[in-house]
């Protein structure tokens, strides 16, 4: 088992044996009356689903008849993620309801189930178009600006684990790189003797047992160290044995923070040269066709020199995350915060709960190096007039950082911060000679000045000393497809264009493209105060055509023009 090939399980970091796959076979209804068939777990909107179906989608059902043999142990059923409110019915009885378009959760539906056939009954709303996390979805009819094709109902994997009545619920894992050691803390439904086993390479490196009622504490020092670094996704294997129940996890060593103005990677200075990676497929919107889809992603970033991305107003798939993992690719996890009313703290309580769902779910992933919840938190998109509450941005900070203090927190990525980050980050579509004079400030003087950084009546600033990293810049539209013609790129086109745009003035050609990427990216690297860049976008997203591949992730690049974009990235 300690072989298993993690990315055939719904969630590679908490796996059991006892698993069934249950997204063959589900029925759709919009209307609870007229059937027809869905492909789980693709959204209905897609064209992988077989429904294709992008208009508004208020209210909808899913149903499906499962045939289980005599129940030995607790039936436990898991959704990836169902956008965005749900209520599960097992052969009419009610199992449970769950708030959140982009977090798991799990039922216990033992004792509504009988022998033979069962009939699994969802209904899903997803008609709260204000004041919700929704990322980059649509709340217009049709697609615009930064907004793409709106996603409802199931988009992550379905699946039913056999549990014993008593047994693990969580597992949370601190590695320690500088003493060759983890501490598991593993949380259980009751009381029982557990055991955490840890190997690399199938190899025995430590172990540690002991009894625990709820909670244990269990501390594991390695006779092997392997570091987890950029590009070399070195995984601990772990077993936890409690009782009855088994759960398989892994782990990477490594820490994760900052030192003076650099990013620190165990310890030793990293500059992170990352890309911004919306999560978006052509035929699947939300989710990949398939996994080569996810790894192929990480590959062609890789490709072109960059060490990681910025996952972008979404809660990626945790197999994505495995492979990041197992690729030595650091990412931002970031949650889909866009949609949300920070004008007050009426809303905080219900993004709070959402975005702990996810830091639980992957608390565990070694690549996620920085938490990201909040993005460009200034106000609202059709009222200017009404201002963030600068307490909301400080609570989400407080909140994550007292929930996972191993890693570092970005409070409000690119836009107005609070009095409180571990980086203070910056969204700069810029011209060259303008990014020159702000990065140019901060190594003089230790100033930051850069537009829309600062909400208009509020006194924060630029606390001197602080890491500073460029989380957003470049966003050049460029084509090879159009030859000569001018292609349509223009700021405003982020707020309101329903056709092709990209960030400031576009390229005709790849070639014109480099030479400007290549001023840019020196601009950046050449400021010794920086920690790190992200480049917008890693692939072009519906109407927004910035991306460094298309939308199929076709080659905008030849093979000559990706060996100079690696050689510009060696620099630092």
């Amino acid at each position: 088992m300690r072989n298993k090939d993690k990315i055939n399980y719904p969630d590679p970091n908490r796996i059991r044996e006892k698993t069934l796959l249950i997204n063959d076979g589900w029925q759709f209804s919009f209307d609870g009356k007229n059937w027809q068939e869905i492909r789980v777990p693709f959204c209905p909107e897609s064209k992988l689903s077989g429904i294709g179906h992008t208009g508004f989608i208020g209210q909808c059902f899913y149903k499906k008849t499962l045939r289980l043999p005599p129940a030995k142990e607790r039936a436990v059923l898991h959704f990836g993620a169902v956008d965005y409110r749900c209520c599960l019915y097992v052969n009419g009885k009610h199992a449970g309801s769950h708030v959140g378009g982009f977090t798991p959760f799990a039922f216990d539906i033992t004792d509504a189930l009988t022998e033979g056939d069962n009939e699994l009954y969802l209904c899903v709303w997803d008609d709260e178009l204000r004041n919700c996390p929704s990322g980059k979805q649509s709340y217009k009819p049709r697609p615009f600006g930064c907004f793409y094709t709106r996603t409802t109902g199931i988009w992550q994997n379905v699946w039913l684990e056999f549990v014993p009545a008593v047994h693990i619920t969580q597992v949370r894992l601190y590695p320690s790189p500088e003493n060759a050691h983890v501490l598991a803390e593993v949380h259980a439904n009751g009381r029982g003797d557990c055991r955490v086993s840890v190997f690399y390479r199938d190899r025995l490196v430590g172990s540690s047992c002991g009894t625990m009622e709820y909670c244990g504490k269990f501390s594991v020092t390695l006779t092997e160290k392997h570091l987890w670094e950029a590009g070399h996704g070195r995984l601990y294997d772990v077993v936890i044995d409690f009782g009855e129940d088994t759960v398989y996890s892994y782990f990477g060593l490594r820490s994760a923070g900052y030192c003076g103005y650099d990013f620190v990677l165990n310890g030793k200075p990293v500059f992170l040269k990352l890309v911004l990676d919306q999560g978006y497929y052509p035929d699947g919107i939300y989710t990949a066709p398939d996994v080569r889809a996810m790894q192929r992603d990480i590959d062609i970033a890789m490709d072109l020199g960059f060490n990681g991305a910025r996952l972008h107003q979404k809660v990626f798939d945790p197999r994505f995350l495995y492979l990041c993992d197992r690729s030595g690719y650091m990412v931002w996890g970031e949650y889909a915060s866009w949609g949300v009313d920070y004008s007050g703290l009426h809303f905080v309580g219900r993004f709070l709960q959402e975005w702990q769902e996810a830091m639980a779910r992957d608390f565990n992933h070694p690549s996620i190096v920085t938490w990201c919840p909040l993005n460009e938190v200034w106000g609202t998109w059709e009222d200017a007039a009404q201002k963030r509450d600068v307490r909301f941005v400080e609570l989400v900070y407080d909140f994550t950082k007292t929930y996972d203090p191993t890693r570092p927190c970005v409070d409000a990525s690119g836009g107005h911060h609070g009095r409180r980050t571990d980086c203070f980050d910056v969204h700069t579509y810029a011209a060259a000679e303008d990014l020159k004079g702000y990065l140019g400030a901060l190594d003089a003087s230790d100033i930051l000045d850069v537009p829309l950084l600062y909400c208009e009546g509020e006194s924060l600033r630029y606390p001197k000393g602080a890491p500073v990293n460029v989380s957003e810049f470049g966003g050049i539209c460029f084509t090879q497809k159009n030859g000569d013609a001018d292609v349509p790129a223009v700021n405003e086109g982020a707020v309101e264009s329903e056709t092709a745009w990209g960030y400031g003035k576009g390229e005709k050609s790849a070639e014109a493209f480099l030479r400007r990427y290549e001023e840019l990216a020196g601009i950046l690297f050449g400021c010794r105060k920086l920690s790190g860049f992200c480049y917008t976008q890693l692939y072009d997203v519906e109407q927004e055509e910035n991306g460094l591949y298309y939308y199929d992730r076709g080659d905008k690049l030849s093979e000559k023009q990706k060996a100079r974009m690696r050689a510009i990235h060696s620099r630092r």
